[in-house]
């Protein structure tokens, strides 16, 4: 596994491309007040769409619920739950490459429509799967040319997102290991797995990160 070093400063162009990004958590309801949510900041995200639209792309941004200001150039589109971020992804489109950065749950509930009272002991819960978007765009016949992902984990890191790349079709994906203050930080060290192979790169602030995915995405669509 090789370490990728930072690029030289150089011009990158990703004029006339549409990139497709989404960001943030979801939040899928208990009831009136609760929700199964995680601890995505939505800043890789958001830091992607600011790359990719100061390097002239036509940047569409789903964004979960975050409290973070739509980086210039960019439009948004908010979300709350992963079945609103699913038909959102596939109402965008096409797009010449989508960019899945979003930590969308996994696992939704019927929600109940009043709150539920602790008095009544704890509730019973039946979890269904969410909607899994990566898999859905690639295996669609309106896939981006390119499809990246990215793989949150805190074990076994690399071998997730190898399986996880062959089983969703993408082309890339994005790993790290969140075992730490990864989610909700200003800092990440991530792992490009693509078909060629796994890049380890150093840990960086997540703007950085963002500025040398954009600058491989527009050479891959060159």
């Amino acid at each position: 596994m090789a370490e990728r070093e930072r690029p030289a400063q150089r011009s990158v162009s990703l004029q006339g491309k549409h990139i497709l990004i989404t960001a943030g958590p979801t939040h899928e309801p208990i009831d009136p007040v609760r929700v199964i949510a995680n601890r995505s900041s939505g800043r890789q995200g958001f830091a992607m769409a600011g790359a990719a639209a100061g390097a002239g792309a036509r940047v569409t941004l789903i964004a979960g619920p975050v409290a973070l200001e739509t980086p210039p150039g960019v439009d948004r589109i908010d979300v709350e739950t992963a079945e609103q971020m699913a038909d959102a992804v596939m109402t965008s489109l096409p797009a010449d490459a989508a960019i899945l950065v979003a930590a969308v749950a996994d696992w939704r509930v019927e929600p109940s429509p009043t709150k539920l009272k602790k008095g009544s002991g704890p509730p019973q819960l039946k979890f269904t799967p969410t909607r899994d978007v990566l898999a859905e765009l690639g295996a669609s016949d309106r896939r981006p040319r390119l499809l990246i992902g990215f793989a949150a984990e805190t074990e076994k890191v690399i071998d997730h997102a190898v399986a996880k790349r062959q089983a969703k079709r993408a082309d890339w994906i994005v790993a790290n290991d969140v075992s730490g203050d990864v989610m909700g930080g200003h800092r990440n060290r991530v792992h490009l797995v693509t078909a060629e192979g796994v890049e380890d790169w150093p840990e960086t602030t997540k703007d950085e990160v963002a500025r040398l995915l954009v600058a491989l995405i527009a050479e891959a669509l060159d």
